[in-house]
């Protein structure tokens, strides 16, 4: 009968000081897993299987191959970053679109909507990929900068509605059916934001929620629930205010569109391999890189 060795898992004590997730103590994969070792894992019950099928874009990059070494560790989060950076300008474009309130469509505002968008990408993988830079040797100021990273581009995206919601009254304001999608979508982005930032509930039961139930996972879960109501929202403000943008609304060529995101897919790139060639070369990067792991003659190789 043909068996398959499922790889085996660590505790926290047996994994370099990179790999530790606060409150996490086991179910660790090996630090030096080979991409079979990880994509076995998927289907594998460790305190990384649940985050991997839970990721809404970039699932082969952060979680299913991170635990192949250090270097994989961060090249993978790095490559997660970008996405969730272009993820923002793709928001944008479409508020721009559909959520802006009728008295600011065409206004200056509006016309630099996407570019400012577009910057804001390189601030958000720029930040979030220097953050893991600083990771051990500072990890409170690393999770300040990643979490701002992404709160940024978040807030500034969604002005328009910020302002529909809370200062808009009377005509051009724009209350419509899309509205309550519109908060669910808010109510799921907080609870994303608050379980990034806190590590709860493990960080009160240090082991309890290794397996399941940890703050990764259901940051994950809130993440995919409030981009599902994003997009309804998105999708109900287009139909019923379809008739009125297309008498007002001076919408933006294919090529300019395209332009700009051609742009911040360049940009990002360039990013990415900037950070990941500081990883490779810089002796800065050996505070980060710390790949042994205790015991490590003691612990069954796989």
């Amino acid at each position: 009968m043909l068996t398959v060795k499922l790889p085996q898992l660590l505790n926290v004590h047996q994994m370099p000081r990179v790999f530790w997730e606060d409150g996490i103590m086991s179910g660790y994969r090996h630090p030096k897993s080979t991409a079979l070792d990880c994509l076995l894992s998927s289907f594998q019950m460790t305190n990384e299987t649940v985050n991997i099928w839970t990721h809404f874009l970039p699932t082969c990059f952060a979680h299913t191959f991170s635990s192949m070494s250090a270097h994989a560790r961060h090249i993978c989060y790095f490559l997660d970053y970008g996405a969730l950076s272009l993820y923002s300008l793709g928001c944008a474009f479409t508020y721009g679109a559909y959520v802006m309130p009728d008295r600011w469509v065409n206004s200056i505002l509006h016309r630099y909507y996407v570019p400012i968008a577009a910057f804001n990408t390189f601030i958000c993988t720029g930040l979030s990929c220097y953050s893991r830079f600083l990771e051990v040797d500072r990890p409170v100021l690393s999770k300040v900068l990643r979490t701002v990273a992404f709160v940024h581009p978040f807030v500034f995206d969604n002005i328009p509605l910020f302002y529909r919601l809370l200062f808009c009254y009377g005509e051009g304001c724009n209350w419509n059916e899309a509205i309550p999608l519109h908060l669910y979508h808010l109510f799921f982005a907080f609870w994303t934001g608050f379980l990034f930032a806190s590590h709860l509930p493990e960080r009160l039961a240090p082991g309890r929620f290794d397996y399941i139930g940890h703050s990764h996972q259901l940051f994950h879960i809130c993440a995919v629930m409030g981009t599902h109501f994003q997009m309804e929202a998105v999708l109900t403000d287009q139909l019923s205010r379809k008739a009125w943008l297309s008498l007002y609304y001076e919408t933006d060529s294919l090529a300019i569109t395209l332009g700009v995101a051609a742009t911040s897919v360049i940009g990002n790139v360039m990013l990415i391999c900037f950070f990941t060639a500081t990883l490779l070369w810089s002796p800065q990067a050996n505070s980060i890189l710390q790949n042994n792991i205790p015991g490590e003659a003691k612990v069954k190789e796989h």
